[in-house]
């Protein structure tokens, strides 16, 4: 596994759209007002193309032109580091211009983004065995004020830590909108970590894949399904899935379970880390949220802890995929020791 190099001190941060700009509100003011933020920081700024298009269908230009915009960028040394825009929801159609051989080539580069940024983050791992970050998209560093959860990705980002915890409240109703664009994360709920089995801890060790299932298995199957290779490529090491949903609901999530377990994406598997997912608490024909989950994967008889500090319900984690990591779960906290080996 290849690891870039930290955000240097008045290091350059690019940003690239292959999936939704920040074309609109209130995307477009906390985009620039965390542009002001870097900047006070002393970091400059490099913006791709398509920083503020939205031209595209479902991402911020034509799929050519969203992969001519991130290749250039993760091959260019005008920045050091790479955030997404913002998630979207055709960034699949990206995939097939990208070139991750001339990934694996090029000098490793920090990309940071989730949701829809799976299509890079999980590929970039899976494919040219080059960790990225699934972590906060560019218009999140705009509130006021940073959550910690930002200040974790950036000490991520800068080599300033490799641990991460979760958080002890979440969001479940955002108060950002076109009136409030600099809103601050509304945090109202407790955060409460629900584990399979009688215990309320688990301990694992692995190496770390997985995003959004949304995503994870619209590539499935394709042609850019390297999964079964990755896995056997670092068996010794065991692997890690962190999976979150968006617009999945618990049906759609137990079809996703499902179809990564019978195409061999679980094996060798040393444990599962479960975002909250975005359609939270909305049981179906008495399948809950946890069930859709659970059940499926018993049988690997491996630690399965659910509603983490993962995507959508903010605030994220910021988890280095293709990285080995010690997690220590008990109660409700949670510790990520992360190994850049």
């Amino acid at each position: 596994m290849r690891y870039p190099n930290a955000l240097p001190n008045q290091g350059k941060i690019g940003f690239v759209a292959p999936s939704f700009g920040c074309a609109i509100e209130p995307y477009r003011t906390a985009f620039d007002h965390a542009l002001t933020q870097f900047h006070q920081q002393g970091y400059g700024t490099v913006l791709g193309p398509n920083t503020y298009a939205d031209c595209g269908i479902g991402i911020s230009n034509t799929p050519q032109l969203c992969a001519k915009e991130l290749m250039e960028a993760y091959q260019s040394k005008e920045s050091d580091v790479l955030i997404s825009c913002g998630g979207g929801e055709l960034m699949c159609e990206v995939v097939p211009y990208l070139d991750f051989q001339a990934i694996r080539d090029a000098a490793p580069k920090w990309y940071m983004g989730y949701s829809d940024n799976t299509n890079f983050t999980f590929l970039s791992a899976t494919l040219a065995d080059t960790a990225a970050i699934y972590g906060p998209c560019a218009a999140s560093f705009g509130m006021e004020p940073w959550h910690e959860s930002l200040q974790d990705a950036m000490d991520v980002l800068c080599g300033r830590s490799n641990h991460v915890g979760g958080y002890p409240l979440w969001e479940i109703e955002s108060k950002k909108d076109e009136t409030h664009p600099l809103a601050p994360y509304h945090l109202t709920e407790q955060t409460h970590y629900v584990y399979a089995g009688e215990q309320r801890e688990a301990h694992m060790s692995g190496r770390l894949i997985g995003g959004c299932m949304d995503c994870l298995v619209t590539l499935l199957g394709t042609s850019f399904d390297g999964v079964k290779d990755f896995a056997d490529r670092y068996a010794q090491d065991g692997i890690l899935w962190f999976l979150e949903a968006c617009d999945l609901n618990v049906m759609g999530i137990r079809r996703s379970i499902w179809q990564m377990k019978h195409a061999g994406w679980f094996r060798h598997v040393k444990g599962f880390l479960i975002g909250r997912p975005m359609h939270y608490g909305e049981d179906l024909m008495g399948l809950t949220q946890y069930e859709a989950v659970t059940e499926l994967l018993r049988e690997y008889d491996v630690p399965i802890v659910m509603d983490l500090c993962i995507g959508h319900l903010p605030p994220m984690m910021p988890l280095v995929t293709g990285a080995m990591a010690n997690v220590d779960a008990v109660g409700d906290e949670i510790h990520i020791q992360y190994e850049f080996r």
